[in-house]
């Protein structure tokens, strides 16, 4: 547990200005993780349609905008 999150916050602001991206270094993480996904034996999919209908509907959930009330009441009018 973060007891002082702000304080954290900063630090970790300051540590993503000073520290450069580097390519070949996310390359191979992301080649690590590939290879452990395949030797688990969940890369690559079975059926990569499988749950489809789920992130569909998560997708509009998140990209449907809701109108705020006009009011702190919530009657909308």
């Amino acid at each position: 547990m973060i007891r002082h999150p702000q304080t954290w916050h900063r630090w970790e602001a300051q540590w993503q200005r000073r520290t450069r991206a580097d390519f070949e270094t996310n390359a191979r993480v992301f080649q690590t993780l590939l290879e452990h996904a395949r030797a688990l034996g969940v890369w690559p999919a079975v059926d990569p349609m499988a749950g489809i209908e789920i992130d569909i509907q998560i997708a509009r959930d998140i990209n449907t905008y809701v109108h705020p009330p006009a009011d702190a009441s919530g009657s909308g009018s």
